[in-house]
C-alpha cells in the first residue's frame, strides 16, 4: 500500500526537496503541497493524505492550529501528523503532541530519518523523535504543566479502565520503549505487548502511541524526572 504524504511548509524550496525525497520511494508519494495551515487541512481532506509533514511556523493558520483541526475531524481519524521544526528542542513540541500530532522531527534530520518517520507514523507503531529520544517528551510535558494540581482529572479517572498489565505497558510506552523492548522488560511476547497497547489506546481514546505518552504524563501515571 502506498503512503499518501502531504507537505505543509511555507518555504517552497524545502517542499520541493521533500517532494523529491518522498517520491523517490516506491511505497510513498506526495499527493499535495500547502503553504499554510488552512490549505493543509483542506488538502488533507481532498487528497486523502495518510501522513502530513507539518511545519509549525506558517503565515495565517499555523501548523499547531492545523494539527488541532485535523485531529478533531472525525473523517480524518486515520491521518497522522508529523511536526517538522527547525529546533527539535522547541517550546511548541508539547503543544503539538497535545494537539494530536503523532510526533516531531527536526528539519536537520537525515533523509533516512524522515522517510522512516513517515513509515512509522503511517503504521502508528512508535513515538517519533529519532534524535531527541527518551526523556525529551517528559521534559516538555513537565515544562508545560504548572504543577500536579493542573493535571487532567478526567484522564486520571479514565486510567481506571486499564488492567494492571495495561498500566505497566503504558508506563513503558511513556518511557519511549519499543514493543520489543517492552516485551523483554516484562518477559512477554511482542505480540502481547502490541495487544495491550492497542487496548489501552482504545480505552483512553488515543490516536496513537504519542497520545498515550501525553495521557500517561498528564494523568500523573508517570512523573517527569527532574535532572
Amino acid at each position: 500500500m502506498t503512503i499518501r504524504v502531504l507537505l505543509a511548509d511555507d518555504q517552497a524550496l524545502l517542499r520541493s526537496a521533500f517532494r523529491v525525497l518522498v517520491d523517490s520511494e516506491p511505497d510513498m508519494e506526495v499527493v499535495g503541497e500547502a503553504s499554510d495551515g488552512a490549505e493543509a487541512v483542506r488538502l488533507t481532506k481532498v487528497e486523502r493524505a495518510d501522513v502530513v509533514l507539518m511545519d509549525i511556523r506558517m503565515p495565517g493558520t499555523d501548523g499547531l492550529a492545523a494539527t488541532r483541526m485535523i485531529s478533531a475531524d472525525p473523517s480524518l481519524t486515520h491521518v497522522r501528523v508529523v511536526i517538522l521544526t527547525t529546533f527539535e528542542v522547541d517550546d511548541y513540541v508539547v503543544q503539538s503532541l497535545r494537539a494530536g500530532a503523532s510526533g516531531f522531527l527536526g528539519k536537520g534530520s537525515e533523509p533516512e530519518e524522515l522517510l522512516s518517520a513517515i513509515r512509522v507514523a503511517a503504521g502508528g507503531e512508535a513515538l517519533l523523535s529519532p534524535t531527541a529520544t527518551k526523556g525529551l517528551i517528559a521534559r516538555f510535558l513537565a515544562q508545560g504543566d504548572a504543577g500536579d494540581d493542573e493535571r487532567d482529572p478526567a484522564r486520571a479517572q479514565r486510567l481506571a479502565a486499564l488492567t494492571v498489565r495495561e498500566r505497566e505497558v503504558l508506563v513503558q510506552v511513556a518511557g519511549g520503549h519499543s514493543n520489543d523492548e517492552i516485551a523483554e522488560r516484562l518477559e512477554v511476547s511482542p505480540l502481547t505487548v502490541k495487544t495491550h497497547v492497542n487496548r489501552a489506546m482504545a480505552k483512553l481514546g488515543a490516536r496513537d502511541r504519542a497520545q498515550l505518552v501525553v495521557i500517561a504524563y498528564e494523568s500523573g501515571l508517570v512523573r517527569p524526572r527532574v535532572d
